[in-house]
């Protein structure tokens, strides 16, 4: 992550994160933490990746997703030049097949 990002208040959230241990959990922490269009917006920016580590095309991720291509294009510049996040999850999480 980079250095400006890094601060005691981002440890303090990540710790927090990792101290849930259920979707039950997550859902009610994310709840109160977000908005619903935050949380849908980072579900989709996590589907998009999903389906670009699956080599679909735009066209297919606008048309099951709903986002938008320059959304598409954000999430393929972190997958390409990031920090490697998405690789990381995608990879522990077995998720580097077809969409559901």
């Amino acid at each position: 992550m980079k250095a400006a990002l890094k601060d005691q208040q981002l440890d303090d959230l990540f710790e927090a994160i990792l101290s849930l241990e259920t979707k039950e959990e997550c859902y009610a922490f994310f709840e109160d933490l977000c908005t619903v269009l935050e949380l849908k917006s980072i579900s989709q920016r996590y589907e998009v990746a999903r389906m670009l580590s699956n080599h679909y095309v735009y066209s297919d991720i606008v048309a099951e997703t709903g986002a938008s291509t320059a959304t598409i294009s954000r999430v393929n510049r972190s997958i390409n030049y990031g920090a490697g996040g998405y690789a990381l999850v995608l990879k522990k999480l077995g998720e580097n097949k077809k969409s559901k």
